[in-house]
């Protein structure tokens, strides 16, 4: 195991203290917005924060109440009446179904998420990082989505708040200026916290702080329902099961992205999916990977699962006694310091090929990043998705041939079959595939069968199909009961796999085995020797 050093240790220790003091605020406010209380957002961020730290697959990544989590939750919350007994066992259930993800190694399939999607995700959550601190940056009321704060910009200068301006203008200077030798030494938004309060405090500034934090430990809580209960316990639970691991295996993305390094996506659902499933048991909610909270980490210096744990660790105290001293820290402070974050997570680099990128990536992006910003994230990954899956089948089929043409060579060279040289009546049809036949290109091929006609034999040349799915091989079988009802005879070549492949899918049943070959020669032999049969049988 690798030895920790100074350096990652120091990282560590400024970017678990500078994610807590992230987290602390979001944390109550999804607790509060969940409708469970805010002491239900700080136990789920400290369980979870802490499990997912010590047994996740990521080691930078930060866990807590989410957004998208938090609206499910309360959601549910809803749909159960109130009743949090109800809640809770759906938290369990989603813990559980996450573990079950892990152990089956769902989470591999995050790694197929193409490029443009993941761009588009990180852009658009910077941006609404950037959104919704835009009040709290001038001292107002903060929003609770984008599109509110789209529309609340014109009244911001007619509701300005100037302590609350001159509070961030410090923090954001320090945020931004901190020269870098100093920066090496204590992160920015470390520094911007501590002495943009400290002045505050000093010259007595009017602004809005994070307030009282409820204090003590949770008593367990044991989930309760009834078996009418159950079907509704386990549909919630598996909304928030599915919704917590691809936020969370996103979230894995982002970290990978920023520090070069690559996640365990089945080890990080199984540690989320213990977290949750803990976290049931002391009232808490339920959360995943925060992307704002693991770059915050990341970007404050964190490199080990020790800033994890010690995020948690922090939250802890803070709830034992110590919230005293963050209650007085000034909202406009959080919002200079995650207004660079917010800048700091778009995706420079696809905007610096933007020009030059491909169209169909450059629409996977803008669509995703708009989408995520004023609709919902997870819907904008699986739009993003599809979308993306669209546009590639789309590029997969346009390289895919398939040509008709007659056969030159000789009859004459089977034996007793001189005579049928040139006759036309007797032709050979050669039908060439190239490229993947699947169903996005099953139709081009089905749309030359009036050509195949008029003759004896078609042979189908396969040999440059990669691969065969399921939609290609009921639509030649199709043809070959078409040819077969006009009195011709087809052959197939193709590779070994394929041909074993056919065979096991039943392609025997619609043509015989020994027409199915994997040399073009020897299936033009066959077919010159049909012919003769059929002339001198």
């Amino acid at each position: 195991m690798k030895q920790l050093s100074y350096k990652d240790l120091m990282g560590d220790v400024f970017g678990g203290v500078t994610a807590s003091v992230i987290a602390l605020p979001l944390a109550l406010a999804f607790g509060v917005a969940s409708g469970v209380g805010a002491q239900a957002g700080i136990y789920g961020a400290i369980v979870l924060g802490l499990v997912a730290a010590l047994a996740g697959g990521t080691r930078v990544q930060i866990s807590g109440p989410t957004g998208p989590m938090t609206i499910v939750a309360a959601s549910t919350l809803v749909a159960f009446h109130g009743n949090v007994s109800l809640l809770m066992a759906a938290v369990l259930l989603t813990g559980l179904f996450q573990i079950l993800f892990g152990v089956l190694k769902v989470g591999k399939l995050v790694k197929f998420v193409p490029y443009p999607v993941i761009s588009g995700f990180m852009s658009g959550i910077g941006i609404i990082i950037i959104l919704l601190q835009i009040n709290p940056l001038m001292g107002l009321e903060g929003l609770s989505s984008p599109l509110l704060a789209v529309k609340g910009l014109t009244r911001i200068f007619a509701e300005i708040q100037l302590d609350a301006v001159y509070v961030s203008l410090m923090a954001l200077l320090i945020v931004f200026l901190t020269p870098k030798k100093l920066a090496r030494v204590v992160p920015p938004p470390l520094l911007a916290l501590i002495l943009v309060t400290v002045v505050t405090r000093i010259l007595g500034l009017n602004v809005a702080t994070i307030g009282e934090i409820p204090t003590g430990l949770p008593s367990i809580v044991w989930p309760e329902f009834s078996p009418n209960e159950i079907a509704l316990i386990v549909s919630s639970a598996l909304s928030l099961a599915v919704l917590g691991s691809i936020d969370s295996l996103l979230t894995s993305l982002v970290a990978d992205s920023i520090t070069k390094t690559e996640h365990n996506s089945n080890r990080e659902l199984i540690g989320q999916g213990l977290g949750n499933a803990l976290t049931s048991f002391v009232g808490g909610i339920p959360g995943a990977g925060a992307t704002m909270r693991t770059v915050v980490n990341v970007k404050s210096g964190g490199r080990t699962r020790l800033s994890g744990v010690l995020h948690a660790l922090i939250l802890l105290a803070i709830l034992l006694g110590l919230g005293r001293y963050a209650a007085i820290i000034p909202l406009a402070v959080l919002a200079a310091i995650l207004i660079k974050v917010g800048l700091d997570i778009v995706d420079y680099r696809f905007l610096k090929i933007i020009k030059k990128a491909p169209k169909h990536d450059l629409a996977i992006m803008l669509t995703v990043l708009i989408l995520t910003v004023f609709v919902d994230l997870i819907m904008a990954v699986g739009v993003g998705v599809v979308l993306a899956s669209v546009l590639l089948t789309v590029r997969i089929t346009s390289q895919f041939a398939s040509s008709v043409s007659d056969d030159e060579i000789s009859i004459g060279a089977v034996a007793g079959c001189e005579q049928l040289n040139g006759k036309q009546n007797f032709l050979i049809r050669v039908v060439n595939i190239d490229g993947p036949f699947f169903f996005g290109s099953t139709s081009r091929l089905v749309g030359q069968v009036g050509a195949m006609l008029g003759t004896r034999i078609v042979v189908f040349n396969g040999l440059k199909v990669p691969f065969i799915d399921l939609s290609a091989f009921f639509a030649l079988g199709e043809i070959i009961l078409k040819l077969k009802a006009n009195g011709i005879v087809p052959f197939i070549v193709v590779n070994e796999e394929i041909r074993t492949k056919l065979l096991e899918l039943g392609a025997s049943s619609i043509l015989p085995e020994e027409h199915i070959y994997c040399s073009y020669d020897l299936a033009i032999e066959h077919a010159r020797e049909h012919i003769c049969e059929q002339r001198f049988g």
